[in-house]
């Protein structure tokens, strides 16, 4: 059936005014051509209702910042959700717009720079759970917690794969829109599930966007930018939720090349080049394709959970990374003020993670200095520790290995409490006891 707009925004102000005890809506928006179709089509539906009607309930819009977002897109989305914000007060809408961010102890930097998680791949996908699937489920599970029940608009449709139309099926109840989710006490709404591509890029073409009043040219100059300038109607823009997006994480080394931030680069967008650097970097570390592909010079022999086989990354090229990372932060930031590719949060957490690991002749404060020539010492160390600390040694004089041992394992406690993870403290404690009845490896040539 053919797109209509007028029966689609009809079909949506009845689902807003069904007789559900006026559970909330979550849209999910991600900045992108669908979200954005839907969003446009939700305030749109909602403008046609009267004052009282759009108290039947509140809409919120969450967007989920992996904090790997590529800085084009992520700048474009932070303008919007500042928009959309301005624009609900101001045209008396029940909009909420909110965003997450995964935890500091999840993020990507944390991971693959502190714990020396190898770059993913199809087999070892471990960012999606930590950096999508998990924020997002909290926010929703806390709205659920407070509404007792919630329904999600997502912008998803059955043109994009035969696995998403697949799992649209599966999901949807007969004679009704809403269909069932994953989480309990929440159903799930897609009013767009039968828009095709086409259909998608002529209305983003030929509507007004509710909250900017403007056609979206913005938006579809950056697809176009970064399809290496083909026409949005005609170019393939298949968007799943991760993996072969068009627009997703930066790092992303799922797929072999990022073609969207090479063709921004090719229009102009120079100060991204470090970026592909890296992604191809860290692509080489695990392509199992290469002729030269060498696991042994990048991963230790040994497991996190010291199990044998291959392990986290080497500390040396953990180091490097970051001092990739650092240095293309630093030409990023020359080009735009809040480009960001690491936060200084992430960097403290990677240095305890460091500290946890035994790692000691690899500094980020120095390798920080060095880079941006400011001293921030992300040791977070006070005045007071110091000298408990000089205390400690002057008592051990004799016996620097007790030092070394109670140092430790005052590390230890307190990389807990920085990462707000209690558990396994006790297990690292042991460890570390038990270390201390053999030699200490803490030099790279020495693991």
């Amino acid at each position: 059936m053919a797109f209509n707009k007028r029966e689609l925004v009809a079909e949506i102000k009845e689902q807003y005014l069904e007789e559900d005890e006026g559970r909330p809506w979550i849209v999910a928006f991600s900045g992108g051509k669908d979200s954005t179709t839907l969003l446009m089509l939700v305030w749109e539906a909602m403008l046609e209702l009267t004052e009282v009607e759009r108290k039947t309930r509140t809409v919120y819009i969450i967007c989920n910042n992996t904090l790997v977002e590529n800085p084009q897109v992520l700048t474009f989305v932070n303008k919007q959700l500042e928009v959309l914000r301005e624009k609900a007060v101001e045209q008396g809408l029940p909009i909420i717009v909110d965003h997450t961010t995964p935890r500091l102890d999840d993020s990507f930097w944390v991971n693959l720079v502190g714990r020396g998680y190898p770059a993913p791949n199809n087999m070892f996908r471990w960012c999606t759970e930590r950096l999508k699937i998990s924020p997002t489920t909290h926010y929703i599970k806390e709205k659920i917690s407070e509404h007792g029940e919630v329904i999600i608009l997502l912008g998803t449709r059955s043109d994009e794969s035969s696995n998403r139309a697949a799992s649209i099926k599966r999901h949807e109840i007969k004679g009704q829109r809403l269909r069932k989710h994953p989480l309990p006490n929440a159903m799930a709404y897609a009013p767009i599930k039968d828009m095709t591509t086409d259909e998608v890029w002529t209305y983003l073409q030929s509507t007004n966007s509710p909250w900017t009043g403007r056609k979206n040219r913005d938006l579809i100059t950056l697809y176009r930018n970064g399809s290496g300038g083909d026409c949005p109607l005609i170019m393939d823009v298949k968007t799943p939720s991760c993996g072969n997006s068009r627009f997703g994480c930066w790092v992303c080394t799922v797929v072999k090349r990022d073609r969207s931030m090479e063709a921004l680069i090719d229009n102009g967008e120079d100060w991204m080049q470090p970026l592909v650097e890296i992604r191809d970097f860290l692509y080489g570390t695990i392509d199992r394709d290469a002729p030269d592909y060498d696991p042994d010079k990048y991963r230790m022999p040994i497991r996190r959970n010291k199990a044998e086989g291959l392990g986290p990354y080497w500390p040396k090229w953990r180091y490097h990374i970051l001092k990739m990372i650092l240095e293309a932060q630093k030409i990023a930031q020359e080009e735009d003020p809040q480009n960001q590719l690491i936060t200084l949060q992430e960097l403290a957490a990677i240095q305890v993670v460091w500290n946890r690991d035994h790692i000691y002749e690899y500094s980020v404060s120095d390798l920080y200095n060095e880079v941006y020539g400011k001293v921030i010492d992300f040791e977070q160390k006070g005045t007071s520790v110091s000298q408990e600390k000089k205390l400690l040694k002057d008592v051990c004089q004799d016996k620097p290995e007790d030092f070394n041992l109670i140092n430790q394992l005052l590390n230890a406690q307190k990389n807990k409490v920085l990462l707000l993870r209690k558990h396994g403290l006790q297990n690292d404690l042991e460890n570390i006891l038990q270390e201390h009845v053999r030699p200490t490896f803490t030099k790279l040539e020495d693991y």
